[in-house]
């Protein structure tokens, strides 16, 4: 199958590529190469003859029309989005160009392209989301997101994800575009830019830095391993009921405070601190951002019944990985802390 993948050299892009290519699929990677792509993230990916890098943004139809026309794919995972909530804050402009915008211009070149090769039954627009399109949950463990959740989105980020699912339902019902859409819980793991919670723990740990924490650290996250992330969109491309929606989630819910303190645990035993102490004494507790919904929990009865697929690894088994990872590769994010924003509170209001 030849893929097309918007912003492969994003964080869960990257991933996308990274294993399809392994799995023996290609590729075309389709990036803007804005502040937070980097494509190192896909560098030995780069090296397969089924790999190809296009520098399009999807805000540029004239552009993407191109991209199609010149490699002809079999089906589109369409991840290109910004995505920092604390950034979409500040300037949502940003968000509603590229999030809203950007997916119509990804759905009208993808509907010509679809039409011109005469509608073919295997084509796939597959729509990758966020659960924070559904708003925010009450503390009981047994309320949590399923497909069938109203939407409430409460910031500009998740509600231009929101804006941009709508889309894509539109174009399938009034279209007949054979559209998937996922949306997922908070993803972690390597190659994350270090502007989320998990890298900017670790890194300002190391940099022995306070470990920002918004309000007392109790808003609650599903936390899906991008690995596992990138293998279930795989197999919702492939085999996804065209007009269906999939929720992915990791079934890992911690607060802010115990992923913390869980990381910090990891750090202690594998790089100590000179002064024998623990690095969760760096934890600082901040004024929490404006609209911080409390949590997120993802119900994945529907992809696990219909499509078989559950996440390999626990929270603990991934933030440890994790960890591991980026004491391994200080080059890689290193020359990124320079970047716009990097090390920066945002989103203050």
């Amino acid at each position: 199958m030849k893929l097309l993948v918007t912003s492969g050299a994003g964080f869960i892009g990257s991933a996308v590529v990274r294993l399809a290519i392994a799995r023996g699929h290609q590729v075309v990677n389709v990036d803007a190469l804005t502040y937070a792509a980097c494509l190192e993230n896909v560098a030995e990916a780069a090296k397969s003859p089924g790999y190809a890098f296009e520098q399009a943004d999807i805000r540029d139809r004239a552009a993407l029309d191109t991209v199609f026309e010149r490699h002809k794919p079999d089906a589109v995972m369409h991840l290109a989005a910004e995505s920092h909530v604390d950034r979409s804050i500040d300037g949502p402009g940003a968000f509603i160009e590229t999030n809203v915008t950007g997916t119509y211009n990804m759905l009208e070149a993808a509907r010509d392209y679809w039409v011109a090769r005469g509608r073919p039954e295997a084509f796939r627009f597959h729509h990758i989301s966020t659960d924070e399109v559904y708003g925010s949950l009450p503390a009981d463990p047994a309320v949590k997101f399923t497909e069938s959740t109203p939407y409430d989105p409460r910031s500009p980020y998740s509600a231009s994800k929101a804006s941009s699912d709508h889309l894509v339902r539109a174009w399938h019902e009034t279209y007949g575009l054979p559209v998937v859409l996922t949306n997922c819980s908070n993803n972690y793991g390597p190659y994350h830019f270090p502007e989320k919670l998990i890298p900017v723990v670790i890194l300002n740990a190391l940099a022995g830095q306070p470990l920002p924490i918004y309000g007392k650290g109790e808003n609650i996250r599903d936390w899906l391993y991008v690995e596992d992330h990138a293998d279930a969109l795989l197999l919702v491309v492939a085999k996804g009921a065209v007009g269906r929606s999939y929720n992915i989630g990791g079934e890992n819910e911690r607060t802010n405070l115990d992923l913390v303190r869980t990381l910090c645990g990891f750090l202690d035993r594998k790089r100590p601190r000179d002064d024998g102490r623990s690095y969760a004494e760096q934890i600082t507790f901040v004024t929490d951002r404006p609209g911080h919904d409390a949590r997120y929990a993802i119900d994945p009865t529907r992809i696990r019944e219909e499509l078989g697929w559950r996440p390999s690894v626990t929270v603990e088994e991934g933030l440890e990985r994790t960890v591991q990872w980026y004491l391994d590769n200080q080059g890689w994010w290193q020359a990124l802390l320079d970047r716009d924003g990097v090390g920066k509170r945002l989103g203050t209001g």
